[in-house]
């Protein structure tokens, strides 16, 4: 709960509105890609390992365990660069052969509307893709044509502006 003086302001003395999410940019590695409409899985989620203590029957000991990153996801409208299937590619030839993979540096940042400043960061460590899906094609309707890429990693770093 932000806490506001008797002109509406924050005790801090400035107005925050929510940001938009429609403005971000993602980079994979060099590949810089601002044509994304869709990016989900920013996520961290800790386990909760339960003690119950023998005599202390009012309540349980809780303590954190693992934790654990989801896969990111990214939508995008398909377009003529062939790069996203590509490094799928490279990583499933490269995994069958047993060579070194190719674990790329993912970052998301996340722009304002009115200044073009960033506000936001969020940095993939050691990304790899783990599923590719091409467009679906369908007579009856007028869609666009949608290409998804899905990426696991080992962890999320976040650099605000």
């Amino acid at each position: 709960m932000v806490k506001t003086n008797m002109n509406g302001s924050t005790i801090t003395g400035v107005n925050f509105d929510p940001f938009p999410t429609f403005k971000f940019h993602v980079e994979i590695g060099s590949l810089i890609e601002a044509a994304f409409m869709e990016c989900t899985g920013l996520e961290m989620s800790t386990e909760v390992f339960e003690y119950q203590e023998g005599g202390a029957n009012d309540f349980v000991h809780k303590f954190p365990g693992k934790t654990r990153v989801s896969n990111v996801i990214l939508k995008r409208g398909f377009v003529l660069s062939n790069e996203l299937f590509s490094w799928y590619k490279e990583m499933e030839d490269k995994m069958r052969s047993g060579k070194p993979l190719d674990f790329r540096q993912v970052s998301i940042t996340l722009y304002t509307t009115v200044e073009q400043g960033k506000v936001m960061r969020w940095t993939l460590d050691k990304a790899f893709p783990v599923r590719w899906v091409g467009p679906s094609f369908r007579t009856d309707e007028a869609a666009l044509a949608v290409e998804t890429l899905e990426m696991a990693h080992h962890g999320i770093h976040v650099l605000e502006r």
